[in-house]
């Protein structure tokens, strides 16, 4: 199927006598619907709405996106339905054996890069694209959905000290910030309730290593501990990550590497005493889509890499001819990092014998067998993580997406979270380790490109951002 596209993107779709505004035989504009079939539904609530509103003068004036909130409900380990809500959102409630929170996921779209960037924006008028009128849109978003933990991503520096923060704490939140590296303007922030969550930790990752000269790229990550703020005097604690790879789509080698950072921070942080992990949730704009090896590899836990192009790692081009195949191993022994994706205990092996007991033929097989292990073509990672989203419509089979501007309209934003056992087939790595699960209980629905265009794409007079916020509900059980 190709690729939908408008038929001009020279003017904003909602203004009067734009294109994608559908109008009733007396002229009026229509609110569209787009219906999901194989989606079970209570009453008939639409995945989207689109709102005109018009001025005196006639013309339409203003045009919305209303996303709905869907109930995940698990009857059994076969079957996820998804129930609509008639737009009610689904209010997190705390008690004596359980405690729910909501996630936002955010690219907000750094002002610098924009400007960096305006070929990307050309469909875009002009005044929607100041950051003067940005942010009062992304703020407003943000107290509406009133999320328990924020993950934000292309978080410019001076933005973050100036506005974004103060304005963030006046709303309860306690923020924590990683600036990229370098001379990027921009980072990772991770905000929490101070009413839901008290901070146990906060452990940055800078992805450029200055003696792995194959990690020359200044992207961050950004790994929080949270204590959830309940009477019971023991109660599991939450990892929370948040990042933003690389985006080049030809370097899949830097964004496996970065990714195999994350993770080995990820279970250095959430590892408990007693050999188990503590629940996960990971975040972000990992610049790759679904389907492709790197998105696999967190959701299956393993990748064989073994002849793999390094342009195919993220999904983000379809050719890759010409492109070399990644190396094995990927990242060289001084970063400290296993294949497993964890971080290297330097040990002296035990020896009983001296090396001059040592026959020849014995350190030969010794050499063989290290030899063997270091050139293995397999990642693999500890945690069995489920995507909030499934990531196509049910009906269509047409792709949700999470970022539009001009060249582009796809999914590279995530929120991934450990499950619970009895919602998630067993996936490899699950073995290694158990993992503490979540209960899914809620998201905020996606949309297609068409109904992003329907508004002229992204940004836009009301979604300030050339990504849209995730948002999901979970619940932990004490």
């Amino acid at each position: 199927m190709g690729t939908w596209r408008p038929a001009s993107l020279s003017f904003p779709a909602c203004l009067a006598g734009g294109p994608g505004v559908p109008t009733s035989s007396d002229g009026e504009p229509r609110v569209l619907s787009a219906a999901r079939s194989g989606v079970e539904v209570e009453t008939e609530p639409r995945a989207w709405e689109l709102d005109a509103r018009r001025g005196e003068d006639g013309s339409v004036a203003l045009c919305t996106i209303q996303r709905h909130w869907e109930y995940i409900c698990n009857h059994n380990k076969d079957k996820t339905k998804i129930l609509g809500d008639k737009n009610v959102d689904p209010k997190c409630e705390d008690s004596d054996n359980k405690f729910d929170f909501s996630v936002m996921s955010y690219n907000i779209l750094s002002q610098d890069l924009l400007e960096d960037n305006s070929h990307l924006y050309r469909h875009c008028r002009r005044p929607v694209l100041h950051w003067s009128f940005r942010f009062p849109n992304i703020l407003k978003e943000i107290k509406h959905f009133d999320a328990d933990v924020l993950c934000l991503q292309e978080v410019q520096e001076d933005h973050y000290g100036a506005e974004i923060r103060p304005s963030l704490e006046s709303l309860g939140y306690h923020c924590e910030y990683k600036m990229r590296t370098g001379r990027k303007p921009d980072g990772c922030a991770i905000c929490f309730k101070h009413s839901k969550f008290s901070l146990l930790s906060v452990n940055p990752v800078e992805f450029y290593r200055r003696d792995v000269p194959l990690l020359d790229r200044d992207n961050v990550g950004l790994v929080l501990l949270l204590q959830p703020r309940v009477p019971r005097a023991a109660c599991p604690v939450v990892c929370v990550a948040n990042t933003h790879l690389l985006y080049n789509p030809r370097r899949g080698d830097i964004k496996l590497t970065q990714l195999a950072m994350l993770l080995a921070e990820i279970s250095s942080v959430a590892h408990q005493k007693d050999g188990s992990f503590c629940p996960i949730i990971m975040c972000g704009d990992f610049n790759s889509v679904p389907g492709s090896p790197l998105y696999s590899f967190i959701k299956e836990g393993k990748l064989n890499y073994e002849g793999l192009a390094i342009g195919k790692v993220s999904g983000q081009e379809q050719s890759s001819r010409g492109q070399r195949i990644l190396s094995i191993p990927i990242w060289p022994p001084n970063l400290g990092i296993s294949q497993n994706c964890v971080y290297e205990v330097q040990q002296l092996p035990k020896v009983e014998k001296t090396d001059s007991d040592l026959t020849q033929t014995e350190l030969d097989k010794t050499e063989v067998l290290v030899t063997a292990e270091k050139l293995s073509s397999n990642l693999q990672h500890h945690f069995s993580l489920s995507s909030v989203y499934s990531h196509y419509f049910p009906d269509t089979g047409i792709p949700e997406v999470t970022t539009c501007h001009s060249r582009s309209a796809i999914t590279v934003d995530y929120i991934f979270y450990s499950a619970e056992k009895e919602d998630v087939a067993r996936q490899p790595g699950a073995e290694v380790a158990l993992v503490g699960g979540l209960k899914l209980l809620a998201r905020l629905s996606l949309l297609t490109e068409q109904d992003l265009w329907t508004v002229n794409g992204l940004p836009n007079e009301n979604n300030s951002s050339d990504h849209l916020p995730l948002l999901a509900k979970f619940r932990l059980e004490l």
